[in-house]
């Protein structure tokens, strides 16, 4: 059976044909492979929950202030403590923490960052951010290391060191 087309069509077809050759050997760009950044980020994250887990092997250990661990802590000797084991250096003060952070979004935090409580522009209180709205720290005099909500959520930053 013939079937006749017309000119436009027929040009159209013939033009979409030579083209087509060209569009098929154009690199694909290969989605299995992963991006320096992608790479960086899953890094970040494994050491994040790196960094949760050392702090819950730490849970109930008593707070004693100016202490750095590993029997007794206070909030900031705590982080640094967990950070050293992951082979970051922190400061010592949780405003000097605060300062050597760089500062992130709460809805860009992720497991293993730290949450900072301000007066101002001064951290008085640090602890390790565990996910879905929870912290292990060291508390205060009398308690122990614990996980909990967080609290006081108007003055809390949250900041990350490292990746």
């Amino acid at each position: 059976m013939l079937v006749l087309v017309p000119a436009t069509i027929a040009l159209s077809i013939t033009m979409a044909l030579s083209a087509a050759p060209a569009a098929m050997a154009a690199p694909v760009p290969n989605r299995t492979a992963p991006t320096a950044m992608a790479a960086a980020l899953r890094i970040g994250q494994v050491r994040g929950l790196r960094i949760v887990r050392l702090a819950g092997a730490q849970r109930g250990k008593p707070y004693r202030y100016g202490s750095r661990g590993p029997h007794s802590f206070d909030c900031s000797g705590y982080t640094g403590y967990i950070y050293r084991e992951v082979h970051l250096a922190l400061a010592r003060t949780a405003d000097a923490q605060y300062h050597q952070a760089r500062h992130i979004a709460r809805t860009r935090a992720r497991p293993g960052d730290l949450v900072f409580w301000l007066s101002g522009r001064h951290a008085y209180h640090v602890a390790i951010y565990a996910g879905r709205g929870r912290v292990w720290h060291a508390p205060r005099t009398g308690e122990r290391v614990k996980l909990v909500r967080i609290f006081d959520a108007r003055h809390v930053r949250f900041g990350r060191i490292g990746l």
